[in-house]
């Protein structure tokens, strides 16, 4: 340390000698005239160096704000419910929007088809990025109104800044060609990633950054696990799993504070796929090569995987205003449901069809059937041509793209041709433990997330018909994506 404490005197003092050496000698060939506009520029340096510095402690100022305000919301989650030692985590920072809000739709695709293991091993942070404490309560209750289950068993959070997070945005500078507007929402936006991945640090081996208006592609939980964890070297930073922004980037947790370091020193200058970019630059590129050299070193820090697993569905941007159209080329099209080779049945629904979506062409599998919100005592029934031994049924609700529209409250019903069945099947001791309805149709299984699936005790016999019966309204309209029947 006193070798380069000397160095730095040294260096110093010949600067100094180096300084004084041009001013005697552009005063001895100038006289006092040149004295003098030596001496206002040599001021007007000073300004400058004062200005840079006074500058500079301020971006300091606010970075250490930034930063504790972040330790502290950290601090105040230790003891949350969540899980502690899960594979992955999931960031998703939301804000209000004028139009329309996609948020409810994300979630409903991010657990569309998620089993139990999965749930488990995963934890999703919503991070609202508001200071408004009516509207983040607000967008919290939804939540908790809309995945009980999820938000009862930790896998699902709600976060906010404070009121004093966010610095002051009005002496930004317009740059890039962008208003001042604009700036503002894109410096903003950089604190909002930089806050929720802090936060999401600790929580998993993994950190997912997502949107608030995407929908996934069926088993994208699994795809990117088994992705991660086949990556033969250790060198990447990011694993790319969208071609969009910044939608589906995977970071090693402990990798997130030196990206954060790096995104709050530039969080005034660029927008925060850029600054991604440039960490990848500063970390792989040799200045001294060329662009083809440098992209392929970036090529090691960042892999990615096709095809895309998230697209974009939002149409009105975060920013006020603007439209967002744009669209992953390499998401492809969603299989939106599922054909299967259905015993011979009339069918028949008290539920208003929407256009095309038929029941009749959702069981011979050449379509799903989609029908406006149902009503108490709605039903779905399937009459076969004639009685058949079943052994077996599986029903699903909603898809990838509308994976709201699910029945809820829906139980299962079959119709036995030979009625002395039901007098087994009461319970008490009995054969058979179901209900029976009042029209002889015994209960056999009920829609529980969207779906039911269930084997037929054989003892049943034949059956005539399978119903779905709806036992509440619903906000929400219905879509059947597969059904099932397998017959003996």
């Amino acid at each position: 340390m006193r070798r380069k404490h000397g160095s730095v005197l040294a260096f110093l003092c010949l600067g100094a000698a180096f300084a004084f050496a041009c001013y005697t000698t552009w005063t001895s060939r100038s006289g006092g005239n040149g004295l003098d506009s030596y001496q206002t520029q040599f001021l007007e340096l000073h300004q400058r160096l004062l200005y840079a510095e006074k500058v500079n402690k301020k971006r300091s100022h606010e970075l250490s704000s930034v930063l504790n305000e972040i330790k502290r919301a950290v601090g105040e989650k230790t003891n949350s419910t969540a899980n502690d030692t899960v594979s992955l985590v999931m960031g998703i920072p939301t804000v209000k929007r004028e139009k329309q809000s996609y948020l409810m739709g994300t979630l409903n695709s991010l657990f569309f088809d998620m089993s139990a293991e999965q749930r488990n091993d995963c934890v999703v942070v919503i991070f609202v990025a508001e200071v408004n404490a009516e509207y983040v309560n607000s967008i919290a209750e939804s939540v908790r109104v809309r995945f009980p289950n999820e938000v009862l068993s930790g896998i699902l959070e709600v976060i906010s800044p404070s009121a004093f997070y966010y610095p002051e945005f009005s002496n930004l500078k317009e740059t890039f060609g962008d208003s001042k507007e604009r700036v503002r929402w894109r410096a903003k936006q950089n604190l909002d990633y930089s806050f929720l991945m802090l936060y999401a640090q600790s929580k998993g081996t993994f950190y997912l950054q997502l949107e608030d208006d995407i929908i996934v592609k069926p088993q994208y939980f699994q795809t990117i696990k088994n992705f991660a964890v086949q990556q033969t070297s250790d060198e990447w930073m990011i694993l790319e799993f969208s071609q969009l922004g910044f939608i589906g980037k995977l970071f090693r947790s402990q990798d997130l504070p030196l990206i954060v370091d790096f995104f709050l020193m530039f969080y005034k200058d660029k927008p925060i796929d850029w600054l991604l970019d440039h960490l990848l630059w500063v970390k792989a590129c040799n200045p001294e090569r060329n662009a083809k050299h440098c992209e392929r070193q970036k090529a090691y820090l960042r892999i990615g995987y096709k095809p895309s697993l998230f697209q974009h569905v939002g149409v009105h941007s975060s920013l006020t205003g603007k439209i967002q159209t744009l669209k992953d080329k390499d998401f492809g099209k969603n299989i939106l449901h599922k054909a299967h080779a259905n015993p011979s049945a009339k069918v028949t629904t008290t539920l208003k069809e929407y256009q095309h979506y038929t029941l009749e062409k959702a069981y011979k599998g050449t379509e799903c059937f989609w029908a406006f919100a149902p009503l108490a005592g709605d039903y779905i029934l399937f009459s076969f041509l004639k009685p058949l031994r079943i052994e077996g049924f599986l029903f699903r609700s909603g898809n990838v793209e509308h994976p709201g529209d699910k029945l809820f409250n829906t139980t299962v019903e079959v119709l036995p041709s030979d009625e002395t069945v039901l007098n087994f099947s009461t319970g008490n001791g009995s054969k058979l433990n179901y209900q029976i309805t009042k029209d002889g149709y015994i209960k056999i299984g009920a829609f529980k997330n969207g779906v039911v699936e269930e084997v037929i005790d054989p003892s049943i016999g034949k059956i005539q018909a399978i119903r779905l019966s709806i036992h509440s309204p619903s906000p929400v309209w219905v879509l059947l994506s597969e059904i099932f029947i397998k017959a003996h």
